[in-house]
């Protein structure tokens, strides 16, 4: 093994290169060029392949990397693959959008000594797009139909995992969503500069031929009730993700031209993927030429301000209530921003919303952190009398998102939520108050990563699967 790893000691640290600056953001096509097979070889190699990987254990999925990543090194890139695909259903988009530098990179062993981390996500987007390359992913092939079938309500990551993990072990399933595309997320909230939207649209297709039914355009409450779903399905799935928008109300909040992110990150995204888009068309949900200002400081927040830049935003701001050290979302993505030209205001706070008819200036509050809060992070505190303005033509609000009432949508009065509005379910096996009915992913543990989405759709089909097979255990009794 020593003479194929353990060559950190050797080899320094190297991702893809970036695209240029100048280059990158004329388009929102990815910004990291390909891993050549030397490069992702020599990369792999500098694994220590530690008795405890840390990469792994902070993996949600628990993926195999110290394992992937030998067998990359060997040039063993089909079994690298084979074994990355058997605990991610989605290693593709994983490789691209996950924050590595908070998960399995921020914890590798070797970037805890010094020498800097094996770059994981980018071997593991190497790995897969080689596979799809060489006609390595197959669809799913079932031997043994069964009978049974499972409704998922939301075809986001969550769903997706589910989707494909109970199809595996040959039940009928049909995948609801009420958006034109499967994907969720990954389609109208992620811009293309991260996440091609080839890569999820050829991901959907595989489960579609691997006999994965999708009823699009479909709204539960609307096209059918929860109660009408369970009557058609032997077990309900429900993953529809949060999408309604945190507010933050201020003086001048219903003036034009402010807008929460999903709302200016799907215009963007459906002009990329080739739909009309009348707002767009129009100038509104289109940065082009405006004072952008953006507020939050989370991921989705950087895709708001690095979509604005490649729109041809006359400035972008980002208003953070914190610092640079406390920011929530990715370093990486910060710093991709920064390079981009976006203007980071750290420690402030919005404070009202001026203009006449729509936005034109933003009164802002600096803020001081103070003692810890029961998160353990600063609070943040209004310094008196330090207000300052903002010019802006368009405020775009990133500051995450809540659970929409489902039981009111569904038609399910009876169907339990936390207080949060999150749905209640079994923490064993992730099962609601009502009998066959779960609930995965964000729309019960909250606004969080794709990789948890993953790792709780595959969950929820090992207990969907344990609770199909416990009514035909009676049937078969009764019989």
């Amino acid at each position: 093994m020593t003479d194929k790893m353990l060559k950190f000691v050797k080899i320094g640290q190297q991702t893809p290169p970036k695209r240029g600056v100048d280059n990158r953001k004329d388009d929102f096509n990815e910004i990291y060029d390909e891993f050549i097979t030397q490069k992702a070889q020599e990369q792999s190699s500098r694994c220590s392949q530690c008795g405890v990987p840390f990469c792994q254990v902070h993996c949600p999925l628990s993926n195999n990397i110290p394992d992937w990543l030998k067998l990359t090194a060997e040039g063993r890139l089909k079994e690298a693959y084979e074994l990355s695909q058997s605990t991610n259903n989605m290693p593709e988009v994983c490789g691209r959008i996950c924050p590595q530098d908070r998960l399995c990179e921020g914890n590798c062993v070797i970037e805890q000594s010094g020498h800097g981390t094996v770059t994981i996500g980018s071997v593991e987007k190497y790995i897969t797009d080689s596979a799809w390359e060489n006609g390595w992913v197959k669809p799913i092939s079932i031997k043994h139909e069964k009978d049974q079938s499972v409704g998922i309500i939301g075809a986001g990551p969550a769903g997706l995992a589910a989707a494909e993990q109970l199809r595996k072990n040959g039940y009928q399933i049909t995948v609801y969503d009420r958006y034109d595309r499967a994907g969720g997320l990954l389609i109208y909230g992620i811009p293309n500069f991260k996440l091609e939207k080839h890569v999820v649209e050829r991901r959907t297709k595989l489960l579609q031929d691997g006999g994965i039914k999708f009823e699009q355009n479909f709204e539960v409450g609307k096209d059918a009730t929860l109660e009408q779903l369970r009557k058609k399905h032997d077990a309900i799935l429900i993953a529809t993700g949060v999408y309604k928008p945190r507010e933050i109300n201020l003086p001048g909040n219903d003036l034009d031209n402010i807008f929460p992110a999903m709302e200016f990150l799907t215009a963007s995204n459906k002009k990329g993927l080739g739909d009309k888009v009348d707002l767009f068309d129009k100038g509104i949900l289109n940065a082009e030429g405006k004072d952008v200002v953006v507020i939050g400081g989370g991921d989705t927040a950087m895709d708001c301000v690095r979509t604005s830049v490649r729109q041809k935003a006359n400035s972008v701001k980002c208003l953070y209530r914190r610092d640079k050290d406390n920011m929530p979302g990715s370093a990486r993505e910060v710093a991709n921003a920064e390079e981009e030209g976006v203007e980071f205001v750290w420690l402030s706070s919005p404070k009202e919303f001026r203009g006449k008819n729509k936005i034109e200036k933003l009164i802002v509050d600096q803020i001081q952190l103070g003692d810890p809060d029961d998160s353990g992070r600063r609070r943040p505190e209004i310094k008196q009398g330090s207000e300052f303005e903002i010019k802006a033509d368009m405020v775009i609000k990133a500051l995450g998102f809540d659970p929409e009432n489902l039981p009111l949508l569904f038609e399910a009065q009876e169907l339990q939520v936390t207080k949060w509005g999150t749905i209640k379910t079994d923490f064993d096996t992730m099962e609601t108050n009502i009998k066959g009915v779960f609930a995965a992913g964000d729309i019960v543990r909250g606004a969080s990563l794709v990789v948890w989405a993953i790792k709780d759709g595959r969950d929820a089909a090992l207990s969907i699967k344990s609770y199909l097979e416990n009514i035909e255990l009676k049937k078969s009794k009764v019989a």
